[in-house]
């Protein structure tokens, strides 16, 4: 059987009341490669419901052994016969997990039944006995209606430009940190007041920057980009407000500055906490009047732009040791965006590492690359000092190597494809090896040991991220909630 796409492998619910029927159910799911969460009863689905996240829910019409049930919704609450048990889980779904799919599976396929439940919203309707493959069709056509649904919301109006798909000229952001970002980004680039970007250095400072322009007013007009660091200060002077003929020894020519060559659009100085106290004076008197004067003219030149600025340092605290003029950083401060680093918002990795995974196969004419479970639990537990630009150049290496083992056509990325420097486990962890300090068999080693020894190990090498455990576990976030209390880890 072919697996499916990883973007189409769904978190599943399945409610139904017969055991061996739910798990003939998951286990036809979960061999394309969708996660299945089994729940026998009505108030089990609740607490799924409640505390778990899910794109497809699969449940029954009628469960006979459902007991009266307050699911807490409005106007929904199970009797004891269980007639109603599906419409209400229905109900619950709708308001619970607004953005899944429900698939109603029944033995009373009724005409009346059938129209009230695609009335409150069910995807489709399947009846008892179950034709398996009919049922993964169906279960694969819901989970691609929720992506479709997912990207449409991306490309929403408003957030043009915001969110891209190529992880290189857009932002992967599929974290909740991200996604509070580019709502900012949204509500800020209208307005003409600066911006400040601060976050580490690779975190992407220049593609939020970019956003900004392209989603204000000036968006017609040029992103003028310019680096202050390493610059001397008179170069920087004339890179900054450019210069007249015969300025200094070489100036054989007027030059236009990058604040009259962004003139109209925006200007985006990075580093800016590297520049000297004498250039920040000048640049301050420059954002309070709007006029640049070049170096060896005494004739001030009036420029219209958006200024916005990054860097990675605590200008707070530089400005609080006398190293950053206080009076320009409450200039610039406008608005604030801070990007945390990668290995906060470690959920988007996946992503990222597919898209670029992707980008770099098409550069070699190839389609985009399987990429092993071992291989993204390795990228996904690194620590990213180099953030998204360090992994970007781990992920065309670790596309290079893998194309390199196949002549051409479809090729994957493992473990052994990731450079040497990048390791996500540390080799004198005896829990990395055997169970007892030394590597070697595990014949005899009971299975629940097994089981909590590889939910330890996977929970410390994605940083504690408990959905993306459960996804490289195989099983739903609720269980994998459940083991934790059972096995009493944290």
């Amino acid at each position: 059987m072919t697996s499916l796409p990883a973007e189409l492998r769904a978190q599943v619910l399945i409610v139904e009341d017969e055991a061996d029927h739910a798990d003939v159910m998951a286990d036809a799911l979960r061999k394309p490669g969708h996660v299945c969460t089994i729940t026998n009863d009505v108030a089990g689905a609740l607490e799924e419901l409640r505390g778990g996240s899910f794109d497809v829910i699969v449940t029954d019409l009628r469960m006979p052994n459902s007991a009266s049930v307050d699911t807490g919704i409005a106007h929904a609450t199970v009797a004891h016969d269980g007639g109603d048990a599906g419409m209400c889980i229905l109900e619950a779904a709708q308001q619970l997990q607004p953005n899944a799919e429900t698939v109603m599976v029944t033995a009373h396929g009724d005409v009346p039944t059938a129209r009230t439940a695609f009335k409150h919203g069910v995807f489709d309707f399947i009846e008892k006995p179950l034709d398996l493959a009919l049922f993964r069709s169906l279960i694969n056509r819901a989970a691609e209606a929720v992506l479709t649904r997912h990207y449409a919301a991306q490309e929403a109006p408003g957030t043009e430009g915001l969110v891209q798909h190529d992880g290189f000229e857009g932002i992967i952001a599929g974290s909740e940190p991200m996604r509070r970002i580019l709502t900012t980004v949204t509500t800020i680039a209208p307005a003409n007041l600066p911006v400040l970007i601060t976050g580490e250095s690779g975190t992407g400072k220049e593609l939020i920057a970019r956003a900004v322009h392209n989603n204000s007013t000036r968006a017609a007009e040029r992103f003028v980009p310019f680096n202050c660091a390493g610059q001397s200060e008179s170069l920087l002077e004339s890179e900054l407000f450019g210069h007249v003929k015969g300025a200094y020894t070489g100036a054989d020519r007027d030059r236009k500055g990058v604040f009259e060559y962004a003139d109209k659009g925006t200007l985006f100085l990075d580093e800016l906490g590297d520049m000297p106290l004498s250039m920040q004076a000048k640049l301050l008197r420059i954002l309070e009047s709007g006029e640049v004067v070049p170096v060896g003219s005494n004739a001030p030149k009036h420029v219209d732009v958006r200024f916005v600025s990054a860097t990675n340092k605590d200008l707070e605290q530089a400005a609080r040791e006398k190293t950053f003029r206080e009076d320009l950083y409450f200039r610039i401060k406008g608005a604030h965006i801070h990007l945390p680093p990668l290995r906060e918002r470690r959920e988007d990795i996946p992503r990222i590492v597919r898209h670029a995974a992707a980008k770099f196969a098409t550069e070699l004419n190839r389609p985009a690359p399987d990429i092993t479970d071992a291989a993204m639990l390795r990228l996904t537990a690194f620590g990213w000092p180099g953030n998204v630009r360090q992994l970007l150049n781990t992920v065309q290496t670790a596309t290079v190597m893998g194309a390199g083992e196949s002549a051409s056509g479809a090729f994957t990325i493992d473990v052994r494809h990731i450079p040497a420097d990048i390791h996500s486990i540390d080799e004198s962890d005896t829990t990395a090896q055997g169970l007892d300090g030394a590597s070697g068999s595990l014949a005899g080693t009971p299975l629940e040991q097994l089981e909590k020894r590889a939910i330890r190990e996977t929970l410390r090498l994605t940083g504690g991220n408990r959905e993306h455990t459960a996804k490289l576990l195989g099983i739903g976030e609720r269980t994998l909630y459940r083991k934790l209390k059972d096995y009493g880890l944290r």
